[in-house]
């Protein structure tokens, strides 16, 4: 377990996002307040919650006033020329102000993360620039204007970085040798593989749920309720399969033009086996895998419950792979590149999953995965319908955070083709 004081992504976008709205709703600002920091790039965990207001120079006194009186703040606890942070019922949040020409620089500065910032003022140096305090400032030390976060890169010659990628390491240098990828992105999912109903422990039921995917345009849905043997407060009896089974048949004649895969997350057991014989395994549309308890099982043992798992030609998807809690829980260790390997040689995906008690597989192993040859799937892993977009945003961004294009996924793809995905590897039997 980690002793941490950070925060799980999860809450601190939500207590972001509740400030936008009220700001929205009260005109705070002609344009909207954009998060920043580890929000911005979809980090697991978040040290702070702040927000960048572009405000002419002239307001920003007014500016500062109005923010301290929005809904749900309850008091100022920290004010300065250009910023102020104050309390909610959620938590701190910082909002920081710029004038539209430096509206750039600032969003790139409180964007970071520190060693990109980093990066960006060395680079600054070697072109006689200075990247301080949220502005560009040339050799007489005039302050440089740049609108955006394009305009900014550009004066460093570089192509725009996307936020998901500034963390420090290669992504200057793939920049400046036209290395950076083409990002996934919300409008290449085409459908979401995970997701639970009331059949296990979902809060809604299946046609609400397929009601909420079709309404963010999917062309399919996997309903994939936990089976019997779960760790979950609610499972689904394989008594229970043919009942489900109908209900889901109920919901494809009322839903037209959104398709419904009736699926499983079926439990991997401690001897590697799967909680469902192969017979009943057969009949899902799609097989999801998932390690849900440790055991007290070493990482050679939980890697070869993984590899059994992998290897069985009727799992199609393994799910949230380590097990992670973020700002709680490391998760598994597990030796991932024995994982990928398999993953690559059997067909078999390994998911990003959006669940923000998960955000798993995280940045790095996704890039590793991918390197190596996985098709990965970015999922909701939802269980209300409310959240399927939200969630699946923050799959997107994690997947991101692992340079993972729209080639490398699964469900950018169309039906017939994840039904081929799905038919090539129970195919290996």
């Amino acid at each position: 377990m980690l002793t941490t004081s950070r925060i799980p992504l999860g809450r601190a976008y939500m207590l972001a996002s509740a400030l936008i709205h009220y700001a929205n709703h009260a005109r705070f600002a002609s344009e909207p307040l954009i998060p920043l920091g580890s929000v911005r790039r979809f980090a697991p965990d978040v040290g702070d919650v702040s927000l960048l207001g572009i405000v002419p120079a002239a307001d920003h006194s007014r500016a500062l006033d109005e923010f301290g009186q929005l809904r749900s703040v309850f008091r100022t606890l920290e004010r300065a020329d250009s910023e102020v942070t104050v309390e909610t019922e959620r938590g701190p949040v910082t909002l920081h102000l710029a004038t539209p020409e430096h509206a750039g620089a600032a969003l790139v500065w409180h964007t970071g993360s520190v060693a990109h910032t980093r990066l960006l003022q060395g680079r600054a140096r070697a072109r006689g620039l200075t990247f301080e305090d949220a502005r560009l400032v040339d050799a007489e030390g005039r302050a440089v204007a740049v609108r955006d976060e394009a305009a900014f890169y550009s004066a460093l010659s570089l192509p725009f970085i996307p936020p998901e990628l500034r963390e420090g390491m290669d992504e200057v240098a793939m920049a400046e040798q036209g290395g950076l990828p083409w990002l996934v992105g919300e409008p290449d999912i085409r459908g979401d593989l995970h997701m639970h109903s009331t059949w296990s422990d979902g809060r809604n039921p299946v046609g609400e749920m397929v009601v909420a995917a079709q309404q963010l345009g999917y062309e399919y849905v996997a309903i994939t309720d936990h089976s019997e043997r779960s760790l979950a407060s609610r499972k689904l009896a394989a008594a229970d399969i043919p009942r489900q089974r109908r209900d889901i048949e109920k919901v494809r004649r009322r839903t037209p033009g959104i398709q419904v895969l009736h699926g499983i997350e079926v439990d991997i057991m401690h001897d590697g086996s799967l909680d469902f014989s192969d017979d009943q395994l057969e009949s899902f549309d799609i097989v999801l895998a998932s390690l849900h308890d440790h055991g007290g099982h070493d990482p050679q043992t939980l890697t070869d419950r993984y590899l059994r798992a992998i290897h069985h030609p009727l799992v199609s998807v393994i799910t949230h792979p380590a097990n992670r809690s973020p700002a709680r829980s490391l998760g598994y260790e597990v030796d991932f590149d024995r994982l990928f390997a398999a993953a690559a040689a059997t067909g078999t995906a390994m998911e990003i999953d959006g669940a923000p008690g998960h955000l798993d597989m995280d940045g790095a192993l996704a890039r590793r995965a991918v390197a190596m040859g996985v098709t990965v799937t970015i999922n909701s892993d939802c269980h209300r319908a409310d959240a399927l977009g939200r969630q699946m945003r923050f799959g997107i961004g994690t997947a991101r955070r692992g340079w993972v294009e729209a080639a490398h996924v699964l469900n950018t793809r169309s039906l017939q083709e994840v039904r081929e995905f799905i038919a090539r590897k129970r195919g290996q039997r």
